[in-house]
């Protein structure tokens, strides 16, 4: 409607008068009418029904009461088929069980290696040393003792051997010069030939045991204790450089283990806190609508389509709002900022129902500091809308001819589903 003005008001007066003579202008209030839309709104106490989850998003209901529906105290609202999640939860309860085995495994790996690892390297460090002190004596001393002691034993079997023929040449000579040889000479010098025998052989074994002390076992030996001193200072600078290293592994391994089990603990309490949301219960007498109520306004979106068994509603949205039966109701309008600097508190009006023009409900206003807001008296609303009907009527109500540009309030203003709508105008 347009708005007039006194200042509007003068000229037209002044421009009848010139054509109709003479005319008396008296001074009297006149009215400005504004009408806009306004929805019926319990007090606030409602609750909205959201899945805040954290892990799991599959939500797929399995019974949902029916829209505009009047619930009792613990009645189930909504349910949701746990099949999946249950599941999801036994792999997570194992895979924590698996994980703290892991981490205490780690621990201990972690702690066995802060302990033997010095004893390690120090038996390493050892091996190194004696191996290079073995192969330095070897090298400088004990090759050529051994080799000494080789050609001695070949001088002392060659001595042997002498000593041994020097006594058969004697005996012989000595038997020889008597005319008569006795059975006992002859087996003395029978012993003596076998003592001879036997010399020449050990002679013989010595010269080619001394042969191969020099050409094999000596060789042999100064190339194995040149290796083992080799390996060992390599194993010793290996060990220096791995065993640190290997600390450091075992304490990432113990990091990472430990990281793991408080995620798994985190995913397990994140699973067990949205297992908790698969059912919702009435926390009290009253009503349950599909759809969240916000801004003062209803808002039906495509997902209200799927609040129906096997239907999937969106998380971390609210798809669904209940309300109290003892919440009261009135009146909310959100204006925009020329029309709430017009009115003020205390204005009387008249509320009609979209469909309902016939019906006509007193109404006063009261202003917020921010944003106008119109309430309506709930005895006079309850009395027009009767005491049969549910607080909010289930068929989504009409719009009004007139329309405003909604603002934003200072807090999220969330109201129930298939709220009635009404026309407010002819304020004084």
């Amino acid at each position: 409607m347009a708005r007039l003005t006194p200042f509007s008001l003068v000229p037209a007066l002044i421009a009848a008068a010139s054509h109709a003579g003479e005319m008396t202008v008296d001074s009297r209030p006149f009215r400005i009418e504004k009408s806009f839309s306004a929805t019926v709104l319990p007090d606030g106490k409602m609750t909205l029904l959201r899945l805040d989850v954290q892990a799991w998003e599959d939500f797929e209901i399995l019974k949902i009461a029916e829209h505009g529906t009047r619930v009792k105290k613990g009645d189930v609202l909504v349910s949701f088929d746990p099949e999946g999640i249950d599941k999801k939860l036994m792999d997570a309860r194992q895979t924590l069980e698996k994980g703290m085995l892991n981490l205490a495994q780690a621990e201990l790996d972690f702690k066995n290696l802060q302990e033997t690892s010095p004893h390690r390297l120090a038996e390493i460090r050892r091996a190194a040393e004696i191996a290079k002190e073995e192969n330095t004596y070897f090298t400088e001393i004990r090759r050529k003792a051994d080799e000494e002691t080789a050609a001695q034993q070949i001088k002392r079997y060659e001595q042997q051997l002498g000593n041994e023929r020097e006594e058969l040449k004697q005996l012989s000579k000595m038997y020889k010069d008597d005319d008569i040889t006795e059975e006992t000479e002859e087996i003395i010098l029978v012993r003596q030939q076998d003592a001879v025998a036997a010399a020449e052989f050990a002679l013989r074994m010595q010269m080619l045991e001394h042969q191969r002390t020099l050409k094999v076992s000596l060789p042999r030996e100064a190339q194995k204790l040149a290796d083992t001193a080799r390996d060992t200072a390599i194993a010793l600078a290996k060990a220096e450089a791995d065993i640190p290293r290997a600390i450091e592994l075992a304490k990432l391994s113990l990091e990472t283990a430990t990281i793991e089990n408080e995620r798994a603990k985190e995913n397990l309490t994140k699973l067990e806190s949205d297992r908790q949301q698969f059912e919702f219960l009435a926390p009290a007498d009253g009503w349950f609508y599909h759809g969240p109520i916000e801004n003062g306004k209803w808002s039906a979106g495509d997902f209200v389509k799927q609040l129906v068994p096997h239907g999937k509603p969106p998380v971390h949205t609210a798809f669904a709002t209940f309300f109290p039966a003892t919440a009261a109701l009135g009146l909310t309008s959100f204006l925009d900022e020329a029309t709430a600097r017009i009115l003020k508190a205390d204005l009387s009006g008249i509320a009609t129902l979209a469909g309902r023009e016939e019906l006509e409900i007193p109404i006063k206003s009261t202003n917020s500091p921010m944003f106008p807001v119109l309430r309506a008296l709930t005895a006079q609303i309850s009395r027009s809308l009767g005491r049969r009907a549910s607080p909010l009527q289930r068929e989504q109500p009409r719009r009004s001819a007139s329309s405003l540009t909604k603002t934003k309030p200072p807090s999220p203003f969330r109201l129930p589903h298939s709220t009635t709508r009404v026309a407010v105008g002819r304020w004084k």
